[in-house]
């Protein structure tokens, strides 16, 4: 092992479990938001449609993820300048402080469109501080690790991920079945984040206990020589094509797999497949509350047989499973829609022309030509359509099996009389779709719950794989000085930006094509370049010397 992992310190135990315990807080913060998307859309997101409305609150999930990268460069130059200790110490305090706030922010009614503003603001806050955690987290416990045990104890900080999930999700529970689902909704989402600050107390008080790591003593022991972070990790090939390995090699397929397989399975099973939302949450909290030890078990595995193929099988099963096991995961949960859309498949007949792309993040277009109206009564049905062109200027048509139902045109209308002609074309829509046997809603007596569990299953177990021996990898491409700016830029890049996104722009992908499995194109896409990439130029780390890495 190498020579620094031996310093005096504390325990291996007490710095898994403190680094694990205050990244777990941080996670549980961040997942709040995700896992209340469809109550906070209805609080803070007025007057643009449902649809709209959903979209631009899985938007505000998203942004927390896209100012990632920045914490990222901030956190990580301090925490290669100053230390491990003291930047996580920041992070976990301005990750808390925004997560309360959020509880107590007044939503659209009572300040208006000051309401979301501030809301994207402290969600700017949480994934500011997210993107310096977890590299610290995971360079911590990794540069205590002996070299033959480093996936292994990395892998607890893996799973601080599903840790921080389960206690959103439990919370959320509780809480629901205490205040009732009407108080829930109206008020008492605000529990979980005001939690948060009793959260934050025992984080501190965790962590304070802590010493710096041993490499980054050693370095500072041995060294004197000038670091420059910025420079040495993204302005030299030698540590920049590391990072660029990082990044498209493991980071964008890690975004892509894992947020597929915990958030958008969700989105699609409670927003298209319309499962009750308790069902949903009991059905996330089983898988994984069943997953959070396979993080810790593909490290250990990773620790015998290398990172690579590990993380390499991971995407494999991703790309082989997401379009099978979605279409398997709609005959499971909502079978009625899935025999209805094999029995009556539905088309819409318009001139493309006049066919714009149903995704609006602003919520100001009118959608009023006849293609437009009938696609977003769909859309917001959650229902699966083909598109076939018809002559220019013929009204469009929407046609539920063999019955069709002819649109309205909507252009030059006045704003009421546009409502008006949206809700007798979605009254007609309606009625052709209820006949042919698609379902408003899910039967809660015909969700097949083992199976849709299997199925959840299926995607997690490639998540955690690829995961599982992610942080022992990111650590061991780059040499201590850099370590926590090189490795938490492309990090941050893959899960904030391909992972934070994925649920709003497969929805929007969904909106645009009319099939509900399209937006698996975005997760496919991602993990489809990582594997290329990792298979051809990514190296094996596993058994490093963190202390004599000279990239």
């Amino acid at each position: 092992m190498g020579k620094a992992n031996q310093a005096e310190g504390p325990g291996q135990r007490t710095v898994v479990g403190a680094s694990a315990a205050g990244t777990a807080f941080e996670w549980y913060d961040f997942f709040i938001f995700g896992s209340l998307t469809t109550i906070i859309a209805r609080h803070f997101y007025a007057d643009v449609g449902e649809a709209t409305s959903y979209i631009l609150a899985l938007l505000t999930f998203g942004v927390g993820f896209v100012v990632r990268p920045l914490g990222a460069l901030v956190f990580g130059w301090f925490g290669d300048r100053t230390g491990r200790k003291t930047t996580f110490l920041v992070t976990i305090t301005l990750m808390g402080v925004a997560t309360v706030a959020i509880g107590v922010l007044p939503d659209y009614d009572q300040i208006g469109i000051l309401a979301p503003i501030l809301l994207i603001f402290l969600r700017i806050l949480q994934g500011f501080a997210l993107g310096g955690e977890y590299g610290g987290a995971a360079i911590y416990v990794a540069e205590h690790a002996p070299d033959h045990k480093r996936g292994y104890l990395t892998g607890w900080i893996q799973t601080t991920a599903a840790l921080g999930l389960i206690g959103a999700l439990s919370v959320i529970l509780i809480t629901r079945w205490i205040v009732g689902v009407e108080a829930f909704d109206e008020w008492g989402w605000r529990i979980p984040f005001l939690l948060s600050a009793f959260l934050l107390a025992i984080s501190l008080w965790i962590r304070l206990k802590l010493n710096e790591s041993p490499a980054y003593k050693r370095m500072e022991a041995e060294g004197g020589e000038r670091r420059a972070p910025y420079k040495e990790s993204f302005l030299t090939w030698r540590n920049g094509r590391f990072v660029l390995l990082a990044l498209f090699g493991i980071m964008i397929a890690q975004g892509a797999v894992w947020y597929c397989g915990y958030f958008y399975t969700r989105f699609f099973m409670e927003r298209v497949l319309k499962v009750e939302v308790a069902t949903v949450d009991k059905l996330v909290l089983a898988v994984t509350v069943a997953s959070a030890l396979l993080y810790v078990f593909f490290g250990w595995l990773s620790d015998k047989v290398g990172r690579k193929p590990v993380m390499l099988g991971g995407m494999l099963l991703a790309l082989v499973a997401f379009f099978p096991g979605f279409n398997a995961l709609t005959r499971a949960a909502n079978p009625d829609l899935a025999q209805a859309q094999a029995r009556a498949p539905v088309v819409v007949v318009a001139d493309p022309a006049t066919c714009a792309v149903q995704f609006d993040p602003v919520g100001k277009t009118a959608f009023a030509s006849s293609c437009d109206i009938a696609k977003s009564v769909l859309s917001n049905a959650g229902v699966s359509y083909r598109n076939e062109a018809a002559p220019a200027g013929m009204v469009a048509r929407v046609r539920v099996g063999l019955v069709e139902v002819a649109s309205i045109e909507g252009e030059g209308l006045a704003r009421a009389e546009l409502a008006a002609a949206r809700a007798q074309v979605q009254g007609r829509i309606q009625t052709a779709l209820a006949a042919a046997g698609y379902p408003d809603r899910a039967d809660p007596a015909e969700v097949d719950l083992v199976q849709v569990f299997l199925i959840l299953m299926v995607f997690i177990v490639a998540a955690t794989a690829l995961y599982g021996p992610q942080a022992a990898a990111l650590v061991e491409l780059f040499p201590t000085r850099i370590r926590y700016t090189a490795m938490s830029l492309p990090y941050n890049v893959g899960t904030g930006w391909v992972g934070g996104l994925l649920p709003a722009a497969s929805f929007a992908l969904v909106a645009a094509s009319g099939n509900i499995y399209f937006g698996l194109w975005y997760a496919v896409g991602f993990t489809a370049v990582a594997l290329i990439v990792s298979l051809i130029w990514l190296p094996e780390t596993r058994g490093r010397d963190l202390n004599d890495i000279r990239t």
